[in-house]
């Protein structure tokens, strides 16, 4: 798999991959990165990607011409890509998104500035468009990232445990149950100590108690997806 990212901005990206999982990832070659600022696509004397807005407002909104030549561009060079547009105008990326995407050959994150895209480059180049919630950045690097590194996880041997992936929130509608490590009893603390269960080898109890308080976790943090739950009665007193 490979990772474009349309920005004007590449340095606030690249460092992210420099470094952990993303670059261990890099270097045994299981997805690759690349950046296109797409200013060097302008035509105009100044390399301008902005301009004012028609109907009045405050800001600035990106040019359709730079855009669209960099990603005629890209989609020539790239013929089965995907172009995602990474915007809070959009559908919530989850869990599900990142698996689904994690089997695409190259993905193209579209990333805005300013006031946002002019939406006639959204009709004409877009095949998704995605948000990661319901609040507003100075910028869609930081959200092209949290997509990319979710959807990354997911390839296979990205993460040195390939178990990892099916025991972490989100899978099956439910929150990921807490984690323990030693020490047994934290600073003397009263009712600190972790469940003796986990102690006992019984791989079975330890299971259901996991699930358990994986339901419990979901159902105080996450109430609207414990909704969806069907087996949630089973935990309900």
């Amino acid at each position: 798999m490979k990772f474009v990212f349309v920005t004007l901005f590449p340095h606030l990206i690249k460092p992210y991959f420099e470094d952990s999982i993303m670059k261990r990832a890099i270097d045994k070659k299981l997805f690759s990165i690349e950046f296109v600022d797409f200013r060097e696509f302008a035509t105009n004397k100044h390399q301008k990607v902005d301009d004012t807005p028609f109907g009045g407002g405050a800001g600035m909104v990106l040019s359709p011409q730079p855009l669209s030549d960099c990603l005629k561009h890209l989609k020539t060079k790239y013929p089965n890509s995907k172009t995602i547009f990474v915007t809070p105008v959009a559908k919530t990326f989850n869990q599900n998104d990142a698996k689904r995407l994690s089997n695409e050959e190259i993905i193209i994150f579209v990333n805005g500035r300013y006031e946002g895209f002019d939406e006639r480059i959204i009709e004409e180049f877009a095949d998704e468009v995605l948000s990661i919630g319901d609040f507003i950045l100075s910028g869609g690097e930081l959200a092209s990232m949290v997509i990319a590194d979710a959807i990354a996880r997911n390839i296979n041997e990205v993460l040195g445990n390939k178990n990892s992936l099916e025991i972490e929130s989100f899978e099956d509608n439910l929150l990921e149950a807490p984690a323990f490590t030693k020490p047994k009893s934290y600073k003397n603390i009263k009712n600190s100590e972790v469940i003796s269960e986990f102690f006992k080898g019984n791989h079975s109890i330890i299971a259901s108690l996991k699930e358990s308080l994986a339901f419990a976790k979901t159902k105080y943090h996450r109430p609207d997806i414990y909704k969806k739950l069907k087996t949630r009665k089973k935990y309900e007193k």
